[in-house]
């Protein structure tokens, strides 16, 4: 059971750290998250030029959550392995 917290702990850190790496934007800087996680679905008029760099946004938050729960499952399965060879050696 405690798998999944290290996946999920993994997958929360990993789409945070790729939310700060967004994407920005020269005169507007990065774009909000509510812009960022709709991909740009609620920008109107002329911030529609802005939709790629959302939706660029959002794969790289996406990319980051799964890198990080990837690595939450190998740092829980080299815990669990180091757990197995303590509890052989006692």
């Amino acid at each position: 059971m405690t798998r999944i917290y290290y996946v999920i702990a993994g997958a929360a850190a990993g789409a945070f750290i790729g939310y700060l790496l967004r994407p920005s934007i020269w005169p507007i800087g990065q774009l909000p998250f509510l812009t960022v996680i709709t991909r740009g679905a609620n920008l109107r008029g002329m911030d529609l030029l802005l939709q790629s760099t959302a939706q660029q946004s959002f794969n790289d938050l996406l990319i980051g959550a799964v890198a990080g729960a990837v690595l939450g499952y190998v740092v829980n399965q080299v815990i669990a392995k180091n757990n197995k060879a303590a509890l052989k050696t006692k």
